[in-house]
């Protein structure tokens, strides 16, 4: 009879699930499920937050939005926001969207705004324009990121002095042993070209201009809560290594983004990709 029970259970369970199926779950960097509200206690007490996304994924975009109105609520007036979708020779259109001087049109015009801006980082940037908060173009501009997946670091340094001031200080620190980088040496990319050695190098720039200008604007006691491809922060890697190599006792939370078939269980290979790791099923909805 408990036999039959517990089959009787577990067919219940199933069915429940099969209704009823999860959007996503979170999960810390051992696999143990945890709630957003730990996420957002544990972003609270940070001097740096990377939420690192899916960029076409709609339920990292809405938590990106939650955490940012939590962290206000409890934050205030010491919350930076900035992000790797505009680069920093748009730092003053975006100042000048966010001061009331030029309408939505005239920024969305010169800006050079992401395709899908409108649905997934509006959102974002319309809550700083509110609440007045300032928000960070921190990403290189890409024509540079291009020299180098071209010529290399080299080519830097025939660029402007005004040019210069728009990324990390040069010569850009790079540690060719990075995870994050060696496994880029087997991808494609800018131009195509299979193991480009300067692909890695050009991803190291962003990475570090991120982090110099996440640098500049950030002040003790503040919390400054960056959204970025995953990539750029997983395993506490990419931008979080050029962070760190400045102050080694920086607070630091990292949220991952995954997407699996089964999202009940985080999968092996996606443990320790953040301190946090948002799983969402792979048929999700995308935004683009």
């Amino acid at each position: 009879m408990k036999i039959f029970t517990s089959v009787i259970a577990m067919l219940f369970a199933f069915t429940v699930f099969s209704q009823n199926p999860y959007a996503y779950r979170i999960f810390d960097s051992k696999g143990n499920e945890v709630t957003f509200n730990e996420v957002i206690k544990a972003s609270e007490a940070s001097d740096f937050v990377f939420f690192g996304e899916q960029h076409n994924d709609p339920i990292g975009h809405w938590l990106q939005l939650e955490l940012t109105k939590s962290l206000f609520n409890k934050k205030g007036n010491n919350l930076i926001l900035g992000a790797e979708m505009f680069e920093s020779d748009n730092q003053l259109i975006l100042n000048e969207y966010l001061t009331g001087v030029i309408p939505a049109k005239k920024f969305g015009d010169e800006a050079r705004l992401w395709p899908n801006y409108d649905t997934d980082y509006k959102p974002l940037v319309d809550f700083a324009l509110k609440n007045k908060l300032p928000f960070i173009a921190t990403n290189t501009p890409r024509r540079y990121a291009s020299l180098i997946a071209a010529s290399g670091f080299e080519a830097l340094e025939n660029l402007s002095p005004e040019a210069k001031l728009l990324i990390s200080p040069l010569p850009v620190p790079y540690d060719e042993n990075l995870g994050c980088y060696k496994a880029m040496l087997g991808m494609g990319g800018m131009g195509g070209k299979q193991g480009n050695a300067n692909l890695p190098k050009a991803q190291a720039l962003k990475d570090a201009t991120m982090a110099h200008f996440m640098l500049k604007y950030f002040t003790k006691g503040k919390t400054f809560l960056h959204y970025n491809g995953s990539y750029h922060s997983d395993k506490h890697e990419g931008i979080v290594w050029y962070l760190m190599q400045k102050d080694k006792d920086f607070k630091v939370i990292v949220i991952s983004s995954v997407s699996q078939p089964d999202v009940s269980t985080l999968l092996e290979e996606n443990k320790g990709m953040g301190d946090f790791i948002l799983c969402v099923p792979e048929e999700m909805t995308k935004t683009h």
